[in-house]
């Protein structure tokens, strides 16, 4: 067995960041629309001179074991960074999975798409207190399409 493969296998087991912030500063959610998966990421954040910086995070996901696996490691990389940094994580986790398999691709993109709609709430919340929560759906789709 490859380090990867025990890596992978060690996030489906345990997966790190799993569960809720009481009283987070904002919530994002990354929904498929065609199945009703959803993943909702909760952060704290610090606000440092107008830099936020995800001080801890947690995903909760009603989805497969892949978007398990995908929230413990991109939550993983996103506790500790700052907005800007977040953007990059998420802007390099969609570019990975260009060329990937749409049913591949989705549960990924599902939890980079929440950790969006988590810092894009924070922001807006600054400006209003009682703006809600943001979803985006995903582009892609778990349904594997059949070929003619």
């Amino acid at each position: 067995m490859t380090e990867l493969d025990q890596e992978i296998i060690d996030h489906m087991a345990n997966p790190k960041n799993y569960g809720s912030i009481e009283r987070p500063d904002a919530m994002g959610i990354g929904e498929n629309p065609e199945n009703g998966e959803k993943v909702i990421i909760h952060l704290r954040v610090k606000d440092e001179g107008g830099m936020p910086r995800i001080e801890d995070i947690k995903f909760q996901a009603i989805g497969c074991m892949t978007t398990v696996v995908a929230g413990s490691i991109i939550t993983g990389e996103a506790k500790g960074i700052d907005f800007e940094t977040g953007k990059e994580l998420i802007s390099v986790t969609l570019g990975m999975l260009d060329g990937v398999p749409a049913e591949e691709a989705a549960c990924s993109e599902m939890v980079a798409v929440s950790l969006q709609a988590a810092m894009d709430t924070y922001t807006a919340k600054k400006a209003d207190p009682d703006h809600g929560t943001i979803t985006y759906k995903i582009e892609n789709s778990c349904e594997v399409k059949e070929t003619p």
